[in-house]
């Protein structure tokens, strides 16, 4: 069955692909527009929590998806999706979740443009790193023409370019940019979850015979994200609310770049698709609920989006 899924190949055309690079950018755009030069500020006058937030995301996380992929053997296919969504940073609603869950949404939105910037090198250090030290994944790459040049530009132009162009227009339009961000990111991340469901649609007997290859490691992956965050911040003597934030963090990525990813170097390679595909839909789900858990057990007044 491994050699199945490793064969597959999932379909999304040219114009969806198009689409997808749009819409990510869009996003990013949306939350940099809510990111000033404050948001960096207060996070370096705490190094203790920048250090916890980067090395939880771009070493622990990646490195437990590791231990997961040597523990469970899955395909080399999902292994590969799993270390590539383990290599992304942090999801662009992981701001929204906090607020809800009652976290620390100042230090959420600081991580976020940090942990983008961190991105830049970091994704595609970590991804090349974690592939190439598993022997499966690394005999994928071998079959693959994955210039590293190529993958650190798409990252900068989905990514950076947004970044910088949201925070300019919140530096020099602060209220403009206060009104476009409170429609533009629920309508991106919309758009975002279209593209998915298009793709899932355009491949729906692929879906339906494959996915439960999938749906549990999604689960365990996201549940180690989420959990791996909360401890870490608690073993770093963070407070409670900071726990949450770190929580949210590192167990909400930004999937959506993988997915892109995956079509941009991978031709849609079946069990890498279906992980990437599937965790951009999950994360959404189980970062809700946690945020609704967290924000029922600390009483905490509902928020607006």
């Amino acid at each position: 069955m491994n050699e199945q899924l490793d064969a597959l190949k999932i379909n999304f055309d040219e114009s969806g692909l198009w689409a997808l690079n749009i819409t990510l950018a869009i996003i990013m755009f949306g939350v940099a527009l809510g990111i000033t030069t404050e948001d960096f500020k207060r996070l370096f006058k705490n190094p203790r929590i920048l250090l916890t937030g980067v090395f939880s995301q771009f070493i622990l996380f990646p490195a437990l998806t590791f231990l997961l992929i040597l523990a469970i053997e899955p395909a080399p296919s999902i292994a590969l999706g799993m270390i590539l969504v383990a290599a992304c940073p942090g999801g662009n609603v992981s701001n929204f979740m906090t607020q809800m869950a009652g976290g620390n949404a100042a230090l959420s939105v600081s991580l976020t443009a940090f942990a983008t910037l961190v991105s830049l090198a970091m994704t595609p250090l970590n991804f090349q790193f974690w592939s190439n030290l598993y022997e499966p994944t690394a005999t994928i790459l071998k079959t693959v023409e994955m210039d590293p040049y190529k993958l650190v530009k798409l990252v900068i132009l989905i990514l950076g370019v947004p970044l910088i162009l949201g925070m300019s227009f919140r530096h020099f339009k602060p209220k403009s940019a206060i009104k476009i961000m409170k429609y533009l990111k629920p309508f991106s991340i919309f758009i975002f979850l279209a593209l998915i469901i298009i793709a899932f649609s355009q491949n729906l007997d692929i879906f339906t015979k494959y996915i439960h290859y999938v749906f549990y490691i999604v689960i365990l992956h996201n549940i180690i994200g989420l959990v791996s965050g909360f401890y870490f911040a608690k073993i770093m003597r963070l407070d409670y609310q900071n726990q949450k934030t770190l929580s949210i963090e590192t167990g909400i990525q930004n999937s959506g770049l993988g997915l892109l990813l995956v079509f941009a170097f991978f031709d849609g390679l079946g069990g890498m698709a279906l992980l990437v595909a599937f965790w951009g839909i999950w994360d959404l789900v189980s970062g809700l609920l946690l945020a609704g858990y967290w924000a029922k057990k600390d009483n905490i007044k509902p928020v607006k989006a």
